[in-house]
C-alpha cells in the first residue's frame, strides 16, 4: 500500500478515505478467508503480564469453536513497541494484533499501521464510557482498536494525618491549595503531595480533566494546542504551589519519594485506579490508612477526570485475517470470563463498564481494605472521565515535558514558559516529520 506521510492524517475527511480505499488497498474482512480455508493462526504482540494465560482461554473455547488459534509474543512497552511496530509494518511484517497505548494509537494510525476494525468488532462500542471509546475513534467514524484497561485518576490520602491535622478532603483545586498550605502551617515538614515531572502522563490527565485538546485537526493540517487556556491553567496552578512551597517539587518513583509516603512526610497523592499496587510497594507499613475519593474539581458541581495510562488492542493493517482478529480483540476485552483473566493474570483496570463491578473487583484492594466501596466509587470516577486528544508525536511533547517541566520544578521557576518550550518542541517536530500544521 503507497503511503506518504504528508498526506496521511487522522481527520474527518481522511477517515472517509481510509475506510473506503486504504482497507480495500490493504484487504478488509472480506479477503480474510479463514470461513473457507480452514484454521487461522493469529500473532498477538502484548507487554501486558499474564497474557498467555488468558489467551489459553480463547484457544481452548470461543478461538477452537471458530479455528482461530492466537499465539501471544511478549513485548516491551511504551515507545519501544511502536517504534518495532513500525519497523515491522515497514517490512510488511507487523503481527496481527498489538497492545497499544491510547497516547500511541494516532502514531500508528498517521503510519497507517492499524486497520479500521469497525464492521468486524460487533456491537461493543455500548460496552465503554464515551470518553474511553473516543480514544480508539480519533473522532471519526472508524474504529482502530478495542479499550482494553484505562486509568481513571482519583485522589489519594491518608485518611488518620487529615484527621489528625483537621484537613477535609478537597472537593475544587482551590480547596486542594488551601489544605495544602493549612497543613503546611500546622506540619511544616509535611507536603500535602509533589509535583513531578519525571510521568508525563500525570500532567496530560490533569490537562485533560480541565478540558485540554492538545492535538486537533484543521482540515488536512494538525493543530496543536498544548499551550491552551485549559493547560496554562493547570500549569500556573502547580507552578504556583510550588513556588510559594505549599507543595514538595521531588520527582515521583525515586526512594526519597517512597520514604515520604511511607512515614507521612507526603499524605496525599493525585494518582489512577492502579496507586494502590504502586502504593503496596512505595508504602507498605501505611496499608488500610489511606482512602480514595475523586480528582478535585476546577468548578463546584463539575464531576471530571482525566486518564493517566491505559492501552487498547489493535489489529494491523498488514494482518491476513483482520476479521478473526477482531473477534478476538473483542473478546478479549468483552468477555466476562477474559475479563476476569485479565485482572488475574495481568493486574488490569477493564476498560470494561460491566466489568468494573464484578468479579475481581466485586471487593477491594487488600491495601485498601478499609474502604469497601473502593471499587464502586472508582467505577462511578471512571464514568466521568474526559475526551483526550491525541497527535502523532505524543513521544515528543512527552519529553519535552519531563525536560522543561523537571527544570522548572527544580528551580521553582515558571511553568508557563515550561509549558511553552513544550508547545515549540512539539509543533516544531511535527513540521520537521512533514505534516502540515495550522498556525
Amino acid at each position: 500500500m503507497p503511503y506518504t506521510k504528508r498526506r496521511r492524517l487522522v481527520s474527518s475527511a481522511v477517515a472517509v478515505a481510509l475506510g473506503a480505499t486504504a482497507l480495500a488497498a490493504c484487504g478488509s474482512s472480506s479477503d480474510d478467508g479463514e470461513a473457507q480455508s480452514g484454521p487461522v493462526s493469529l500473532t498477538y504482540w502484548t507487554w501486558a503480564p499474564g497474557m498467555d494465560k488468558v489467551v489459553d482461554l480463547w484457544n481452548k473455547g470461543p478461538g477452537k469453536k471458530e479455528q482461530i488459534e492466537v499465539t501471544v509474543k511478549k513485548q516491551a512497552s511504551g515507545d519501544t513497541l511502536v517504534t518495532k511496530i513500525l519497523t515491522a509494518h515497514k517490512a510488511g511484517k507487523a503481527p496481527d494484533l498489538v497492545q497499544a497505548e491510547y497516547q500511541a494509537l494516532p502514531t500508528l494510525v498517521s503510519n497507517d499501521a492499524l486497520a479500521d476494525i469497525a464492521e468486524n468488532v460487533g456491537d461493543v462500542k455500548g460496552k465503554f464510557a464515551d470518553g474511553v471509546w473516543q480514544q480508539t475513534t480519533l473522532g471519526t467514524d472508524a474504529v482502530y482498536a478495542v479499550p482494553q484497561d484505562i486509568g481513571p485518576m482519583m485522589f489519594y490520602y491518608r485518611e488518620d494525618l487529615f484527621e489528625k491535622y483537621d484537613l477535609a478532603v478537597p472537593a475544587t483545586w482551590d480547596e486542594f491549595a488551601e489544605t495544602a498550605r493549612k497543613l503546611k502551617k500546622a506540619a511544616p515538614d509535611k507536603d500535602l503531595t509533589t509535583f513531578s515531572a519525571n510521568d508525563s502522563g500525570l500532567f496530560a490527565g490533569l490537562a485533560q480533566q480541565a478540558g485540554a485538546q492538545w492535538w486537533t485537526t484543521s482540515g488536512d493540517k494538525w493543530k496543536v494546542g498544548i499551550d491552551d487556556e485549559a493547560t496554562r491553567k493547570v500549569a500556573e496552578f502547580w507552578g504556583g504551589l510550588v513556588e510559594e512551597g505549599a507543595i514538595d517539587n521531588q520527582p515521583m518513583y525515586t526512594p526519597a519519594w517512597n520514604k515520604a509516603l511511607n512515614t507521612g512526610k507526603q499524605i496525599a497523592w493525585v494518582s489512577a485506579v492502579w496507586a494502590p499496587g504502586t502504593l503496596t510497594t512505595a508504602a507498605p507499613d501505611t496499608k488500610g490508612k489511606w482512602a480514595m475519593a475523586p480528582l478535585p474539581q476546577w468548578s463546584d458541581g463539575e464531576s471530571r477526570t482525566g486518564s493517566w495510562g491505559g492501552s487498547s488492542t489493535a489489529v494491523t493493517t498488514d494482518s491476513k485475517h483482520k476479521d478473526a482478529a477482531a473477534k478476538f480483540a473483542a473478546w478479549l476485552n468483552t468477555d466476562g470470563d477474559a475479563l476476569n483473566a485479565l485482572a488475574k493474570e495481568s493486574g488490569i483496570y477493564p476498560a470494561s463498564t460491566s466489568a468494573q463491578l464484578s468479579g475481581a473487583f466485586t471487593s477491594p484492594p487488600e491495601y485498601f481494605s478499609n474502604q469497601p466501596d473502593f471499587y464502586r466509587k472508582a467505577a462511578e470516577i471512571a464514568e466521568t472521565t474526559a475526551p483526550s486528544a491525541w497527535g502523532p508525536n505524543v513521544n515528543v511533547a512527552y519529553t519535552a515535558f519531563k525536560d522543561a517541566f523537571g527544570a522548572a520544578a527544580k528551580n521553582k521557576s515558571d511553568f508557563t514558559a515550561a509549558l511553552d518550550t513544550m508547545q515549540e518542541e512539539t509543533v516544531a517536530d511535527l513540521e520537521k516529520q512533514g505534516f502540515g500544521v495550522a498556525r
